[in-house]
């Protein structure tokens, strides 16, 4: 799943081809080319204690496009705060947001710099986009990056993504301060679009699942229902709510077989 973590320093400008990254093995999950035999070893893994996976990585792709276009088209939202962008698959965030109100602008923010590379290919209006190495756990860094700042108006509503990301932060690097000082730098009007890992739908919580991130440069951190939802705050959640991905306001009714889907999204606004 996608991820903007860096090291214990912060990002770095070589691609580590030694570990497994959680941006690239997202890219393999969705049927990408964009990732290493280290990536492809491990995500086969991860298959292997979590079959549903791909179905998984596909629901939680669509639920970003269903929330964009809600937060664009009913929320009036024109900035877009990407964080864990990972790496670019059709239709991007910015595809999706300027099909419902061309100029919208949007800063992408990775700390892989192969999502970088790769998302500055697609970047079609310089003034509009921006492409930020930036590490999530560090949120005044994000905010403060000067190419976020060149896109971004924070005394404009804002819809902030954190759409699989948070569950590559461990509970001892405080994901509830990086969260809220990210939600705190937003004005009236804005919105939280964020999804999340749970090993709630399977008895063995998928930590053989979870555990194949260990060899990764970062963890995963599945959480429970209510776990996830302290990420919002005081935002108010849209209708239906924290629910499963699939559930999150589906453009169609999911298909008889698709299998558990484990992981929780919602979309939420910072009210006045």
């Amino acid at each position: 799943m996608s991820s903007a973590l860096g090291g214990d320093d912060g990002p770095s400008l070589r691609i580590d081809t030694s570990r497994p990254h959680p941006a690239r093995m997202y890219d393999y999950f969705l049927g990408g080319k964009d990732n290493y035999e280290v990536d492809q070893a491990a995500a086969e893994q991860f298959i292997k204690a979590a079959p549903e996976v791909r179905a998984a990585v596909r629901a939680n792709r669509s639920f970003m496009h269903r929330a964009v276009r809600h937060v664009v088209a009913e929320g009036g939202v024109r900035q877009i705060l990407d964080i864990g962008t990972g790496l670019p698959t059709e239709p991007n965030v910015h595809q999706i947001a300027r099909a419902v109100a061309p100029g919208t602008r949007v800063a992408y923010v990775d700390n892989d710099p192969i999502v970088s590379t790769h998302s500055m290919t697609l970047v079609d209006d310089a003034a509009d986009t921006s492409v930020v190495l930036a590490d999530l756990r560090d949120p005044r860094a994000v905010l403060d990056h000067p190419d976020v700042r060149r896109v971004i108006d924070f005394d404009r509503p804002v819809a902030l993504l954190l759409v699989a990301v948070l569950h590559f932060v461990t509970e001892a690097e405080d994901p509830d301060a990086v969260v809220a000082e990210l939600r705190d730098a937003l004005p009236t009007g804005s919105y939280l679009v964020l999804s999340h890992a749970t090993g709630d739908l399977h008895e063995d919580g998928r930590k053989d699942a979870a555990a194949v991130y260990k060899g990764a440069t970062a963890s995963m951190n599945p959480r429970g229902h209510a776990r996830v939802l302290d990420f919002f705050g005081d935002f108010t959640l849209l209708d239906p709510g924290l629910v499963l991905v699939p559930q999150w306001r589906p453009d169609e009714p999911p298909a008889p077989d698709t299998p558990p889907i484990g992981i929780y999204g919602a979309v939420a606004r910072k009210d006045g």
